[in-house]
């Protein structure tokens, strides 16, 4: 027999059989990993026998480990989990993470609680933590001690920052203020104050593992750029100081995932940049990745799915979506949008959808169309109607659960994401800043 045949395996699960490449389960499996170094019997077999499992989550599985993004309805789902957690398939259990959504999140949290999946039980915790009001009713078919772990978290809070530039005059300027809004009061709080030297005006700022970083930011007329880059720990309320990436850069696209910071693009001495360079947390080093496909400064960038997608715009008239695939360093090509004199400036995920704000037509930004990409059908629809953009509130949009914060001087916006449009829900006080306004979630001590 050919290599390729011996590299198969004939999984039988519930008297179905399944030829699987070997190495794939290795690789991917603790089970199977464990099972082929134990030395037992079994492990010289071609022919595997696994008793109780169903089929359904083990066809998920398949699909995970060959690169598919399944959509799973809730008996699906508690297969997928059953599957995840008895082969303990690292992979399956980060796609089961990236599909938590108000729908689905208490049968996830309960069957992650049944079966032992520990990352997928504490991420189902925190986004039913930050919705928890909305899901008030449905809670009562948890136990309590399943109910008392959600309510000792701790909710996600919309953070801002308004433009600020350091300069000896303004060292007491109150642009130095990093606020949050006390929802219940219905309020601004300072939260910190940006240390002397740091700037937020064309920087690139993100959230990671609760966690800011700010990196780039210009100071002076001739906007010199910071070389310094710098990191806020909500827990312990502290500021630190990390290096800069090689290429310095400002108008820089910031987006943080597993460890690791993205310096996306942005401008070195008016010239604008393909260049990305990845920032490992934990070793404290930046490395080259690969360029975007062209160059970009202030692109809209967003996450939907775990999967981090960037909006580029040429030629004229045209907003490209890319994805950066960050297990195989590539750009790829997701979807095209073509609008007269129209460009996607803000995008956020929500679910598998990608919102597009974008201006329009000809150069009025006071009103903006809003252009839905949707992941798994791949078809573009237009949200109905036209939104309110004052002071540029949509581009400050962030999604916490089913719901969008947009935020300009005059107020806080709160929308309910609907099937086919974005609802006015709340109006909560506006941020006490004018100017551009960076907005994140953190989870305050």
């Amino acid at each position: 027999p050919t290599a390729a045949v011996m590299d198969k395996l004939h999984v039988i699960v519930d008297e179905k059989v399944f030829a699987v490449d070997k190495a794939l389960l290795v690789e991917n499996s603790e089970y199977f990993r464990a099972l082929f170094e134990s030395g037992m019997r079994e492990c010289k077999q071609d022919r595997i026998q696994i008793q109780g499992l169903p089929v359904m989550g083990f066809c998920i599985m398949l699909k995970v480990l060959g690169g598919e993004r399944p959509i799973l309805n809730c008996d699906e789902l508690l297969m997928a989990i059953e599957c995840a957690a008895f082969l303990q398939v690292k992979s399956l259990t980060k796609h089961l993470i990236h599909l938590i959504n108000s729908d689905n999140c208490i049968v996830m949290y309960q069957a992650a609680a049944t079966y032992g999946l520990l990352d997928l039980f504490h991420t189902s915790a925190l986004y039913i933590r930050d919705i928890y009001s909305d899901l008030r009713d449905d809670l009562d078919y948890l136990s309590q001690d399943l109910l008392d772990c959600i309510e000792s978290l701790v909710p996600n809070t919309l953070v801002a920052v308004g433009t600020h530039s350091p300069t000896l005059a303004f060292l007491k300027d109150f642009s130095r203020s990093v606020c949050y809004l006390d929802e219940e009061e219905n309020t601004w709080k300072t939260l910190t104050t940006l240390p002397d030297s740091a700037s937020t005006s064309l920087a690139g700022i993100t959230v990671l593992d609760n966690k800011v970083y700010i990196v780039g930011g210009v100071h002076g007329i001739s906007k010199e750029v910071l070389e310094l880059s710098f990191c806020f720990d909500a827990e312990s309320n502290t500021w630190s100081q990390f290096s800069s990436p090689h290429q310095l850069r400002y108008n820089l696209t910031l987006t943080g995932q597993e460890g690791h910071l993205y310096a996306i693009g942005g401008e070195y001495a008016k010239r604008l940049l393909t260049s990305v360079e990845k920032y490992n947390v934990s070793s404290s080093t930046w490395s080259i990745v690969s360029h975007l496909p062209r160059p970009a400064a202030g692109a809209a960038c967003t996450q939907a799915m775990g999967r981090i997608f960037i909006c580029l715009w040429q030629p004229i008239d045209t907003t490209d979506i890319y994805e950066y695939e960050t297990s195989k360093d590539e750009w790829v090509p997701i979807a095209t949008l073509k609008r007269s004199q129209s460009y996607g400036h803000c995008m956020v995920g929500h679910r598998d959808n990608l919102y597009v704000m974008r201006n329009g037509p000809s150069d009025d930004f006071l009103r903006c169309n809003i252009d839905c990409f949707n992941l798994t059908t791949l078809q573009w629809t237009a949200l109905y109607g036209q939104y309110v953009n004052s002071k540029g509130a949509l581009f400050t949009a962030i999604v916490k659960g089913d719901v969008v914060f947009t935020i300009n001087r005059a107020l806080t916006l709160i929308y309910s994401i609907e099937e086919n449009k974005w609802k006015p829900r709340k109006e909560l006080a506006g941020f006490p800043r004018g100017g551009s306004v960076h907005t994140f979630l953190l989870r305050l001590p």
